[in-house]
């Protein structure tokens, strides 16, 4: 693998969405972290593209290995029947290409080994990233959900502040209104609510007794033997 991709890999796998954040402050957190992801995504691309080049190569590798190995058992088989039939002629090309052969396998072991490390190392930065992918989206979900949970926390306070401030704007309209129409200060009306409840029945009580008083008054003057007043004396 590259040098420069392999040390983006690293960086990235290094890298801790939390960590991130604590940098973002609050310079579009959310649009930071899927910028992340998005690099991430594109060096996994990156990698796998990489990899499919290291199986493909792996793969045309262990073919050779094979043909040449199968080619060297075939040479050996005729070298046998030349020399059983003292054709030394046809004996030295074929001992001639077995060098050749034997010359290849030990590069093409070499190629097959490095190429399999490469093939373990890529697979695992690509499982390494997909979990780093994984973390940031988590980041992502568990950011997005606290941020909400603050816009609406804000949202009911901003409501209870508008009420309370719709209530202060109602009382003083009433302030100035029965200031202009009794001439008293605002402060006069300021009883508590208690206090307007005994007033409100104080006043029932004085209610009340007037009709008891006029009912009273009514009874004695239609009461037998009693003289009415628009009786003529």
């Amino acid at each position: 693998m590259a040098d420069t991709l392999r040390s983006r890999v690293a960086r990235v796998i290094a890298g801790g969405a939390h960590a991130l954040l604590d940098k973002l402050e609050d310079a579009a957190p959310v649009a930071a972290l899927e910028q992340s992801v998005r690099e991430l995504e594109q060096i996994t691309d990156e990698v796998r593209a990489e990899l499919g080049l290291i199986v493909a190569n792996r793969h045309l590798a262990q073919q050779q290995h094979l043909h040449l190995n199968q080619e060297h058992d075939a040479l050996a088989a005729a070298l046998a029947t030349a020399l059983a039939e003292s054709r030394d002629d046809l004996a030295k090309p074929a001992i001639a290409r077995q060098i050749d052969i034997e010359a290849q396998l030990p590069i093409l072991e070499a190629s097959l080994s490095e190429l399999g490390q490469q093939d373990k190392e890529l697979s695992s930065y690509i499982d390494a990233l997909m979990g780093k992918t994984r973390e940031m989206q988590k980041a992502i979900e568990a950011f997005a959900a606290t941020r909400q949970a603050l816009q609406t926390s804000s949202v009911k306070n901003s409501a209870s502040g508008n009420i309370t401030l719709r209530a202060q704007s109602t009382q003083s309209a009433f302030d100035r209104t029965y200031h202009r129409q009794t001439g008293l200060s605002p402060a006069a009306h300021g009883s508590t609510l208690d206090q307007a409840v005994k007033l409100g029945e104080l006043n029932q009580m004085v209610l009340d007794h007037k009709i008891s008083e006029r009912l009273a008054t009514l009874k004695n003057a239609l009461a037998p033997g009693q003289p009415s007043e628009n009786s003529n004396g």
